[in-house]
């Protein structure tokens, strides 16, 4: 009777650790940073979390902030819009790597200009 008990209670201490150990391997990614790949990343956290059923959590606080996270190790990765300097990488040991690559349109609108008129070229840009 009482190594039924010792079994019984073995039995359930390991079924709680393997629940809380399967509860630490499926922690959330958190990043942080520029607000222009936002978009695509919430889409890719979506798919990700439905794939894989761990959730990305990315806070769009712009590319500065993101920097700052990730420098102090709050966030598991970062985003920023400009590249950050190779020496900078090297001193706090991290890495980069193109994630998305998008344009951004200039929208003018100045009086006396009729649409069509005004020629923006890239050296001018």
């Amino acid at each position: 009777m009482n190594s039924k008990r010792t079994l019984l209670k073995t039995v359930a201490a390991a079924a709680l650790v393997t629940m809380a150990m399967g509860s630490a391997f499926a922690a959330d990614i958190t990043g942080a940073g520029a607000t222009f790949p936002f978009p695509i990343y919430a889409k890719w956290a979506e798919a990700y979390k439905k794939e894989t059923g761990t959730g990305l959590n990315y806070q769009s606080i712009g590319s500065s902030g993101g920097i700052r996270q990730i420098r102090a190790k709050t966030v598991a990765f970062g985003a920023t819009d400009a590249p950050v300097k190779g020496e900078d990488l090297d001193k706090d040991g991290m890495v980069q790597f193109p994630a998305i690559i998008g344009g951004t349109v200039p929208v003018i609108n100045l009086e006396g200009f009729k649409p069509g008129e005004l020629r923006v070229t890239g050296p001018v840009l």
